[in-house]
């Protein structure tokens, strides 16, 4: 089993594909917008919050989604939001993530009547993302072609569910408009305004909006209940990822890619647990699982892994030895290594990589591919001969990288 040093795993280039803006804050910045804000917290110190919102574990995927109350608060405000993008990307490029694609839902922050419209709050974050995008990319590391070029790509998500009340302000007033329709409807039809919403800011203001994905209580709302709005992403040449098997069974994740068209699946846990199939239809499970794997894994369906996250919302896993991304690896599955919370999990790029190489047989050729994953099945935002050009030299300075540290010859 290869023992690859920190030092290494620091300095090689990656990616982070499943990275929530809302959930990857810092905390001292979170603090200093609910005080300008007027936020109500638990507590304004780092350690008062880490010991009563953002902790080390977690009882449930509930417990963990508690925080988001306060993020969302206080991204509804434009400059925070721009300064949030801004700071995020900074912290990535500390540690020599070459790309991101953060993801949140912009109706849990839109407020129409205060100026918080959709082309606002991503335009806000556009603008965060686009400075320190510049500022790195002129740096003398990066003009001397020592590092790489660092880009970005923003993916707008769609919530499962909602309610009508304590959501957002947006969600509340959507909610009322929609007063004879059924739950479901309401929240299907808000899905499709945003995707609507993002397609025409892609075409017309040309965001980097480069994906939609559904997010949310996975459970009861599978993904197969959002065809038609994946459809419309489909049809208008937009990327599409879906959170499915983080929280149900491999069903969510074959309705992903047979239903919804996804190009990535985000977290793909359960594609490997018989009992979590729910479908009474399905009655050999074992043959059932052996065909989607093989489906998954010959597609080159890219699988977002969030270690530590799952590791926190599933007190099924004993250890991070017993998590299903053994089974991805042995399956030569495209994967990437992703944070998906780095402050709600209290984690960076570097130390999810050092999690997977530390407890699992990754040789450096498999490690080699999964960092490639995370740049061949971007969602790139241009066209597919500037990716590869740019993916290419990302992946020569891979290799200088490990021949540095002596991984490769």
């Amino acid at each position: 089993m290869t023992k690859y040093s920190e030092a290494f795993i620091q300095e090689m280039p990656k990616s982070d594909l499943h990275l929530h803006l809302d959930g990857s804050l810092r905390i001292p910045t979170l603090i200093e917008m609910a005080k300008k804000n007027n936020i109500k917290m638990p507590s304004y110190t780092v350690e008062g919050l880490r010991e009563t919102v953002f902790k080390s574990s977690y009882a449930n995927l509930g417990d963990y989604l508690h925080g988001f109350q306060y993020t969302c608060a206080v991204l509804r405000d434009l400059e925070n939001i721009e300064r949030s993008a801004y700071e995020l990307a900074v912290d990535n490029q500390q540690e020599n993530v070459a790309y991101i694609e953060v993801r949140f839902a912009p109706q849990l922050m839109m407020d129409v009547d205060k100026g918080l419209t959709m082309e606002a709050v991503m335009t806000a974050a556009t603008k965060g993302f686009e400075r320190a995008k510049k500022e790195y990319n002129n740096s003398p590391a990066v003009k001397s072609g020592q590092k790489p070029e660092f880009d970005y790509g923003i993916i707008s998500c769609a919530m499962r569910k909602f309610g009508p009340k304590g959501y957002s302000p947006y969600y509340t007033n959507f909610y009322k408009m929609m007063e004879f329709s059924k739950e479901m409807e309401v929240i299907k039809d808000a899905a499709l305004q945003m995707v609507k919403a993002v397609v025409k800011l892609r075409d017309e203001k040309d965001l980097p909006i480069v994906s939609i994905d559904l997010a949310g209580q996975e459970d009861g709302y599978p993904p197969g209940k959002f065809r038609d709005v994946y459809a419309y992403a489909h049809k208008n040449f937009m990327h599409k990822t879906v959170h499915a098997g983080e929280a149900y069974g491999a069903e969510s994740i074959f309705q992903a890619i047979t239903e919804c068209y996804a190009d990535r699946i985000g977290h793909g846990y359960y594609l490997f647990d018989e009992n979590k199939i729910s479908d009474p239809s399905i009655t050999d499970k074992k043959k059932y699982l052996s065909e989607l794997i093989s489906f998954v894994a010959d597609k080159r369906t890219t699988i977002e892994v969030c270690l530590t996250s799952n590791l926190q919302t599933n007190p099924e896993i004993p250890s991070i030895k017993d998590h299903n991304f053994k089974h991805m690896l042995a399956n030569r599955m495209s994967v990437t290594i992703c944070t998906d919370n780095r402050l709600v999990s209290d984690t960076t790029v570097s130390r999810e990589f050092q999690l997977a190489v530390d407890n699992f047989d990754i040789p450096v050729k498999h490690l080699k591919d999964i960092v490639a994953y995370g740049f061949k099945k971007s969602f790139y935002h241009g066209s597919y001969i500037n990716k590869r050009n740019w993916g290419k030299k990302v992946m020569q300075h891979f290799d200088s990288i490990a021949k540095k540290h002596g991984y490769l010859d």
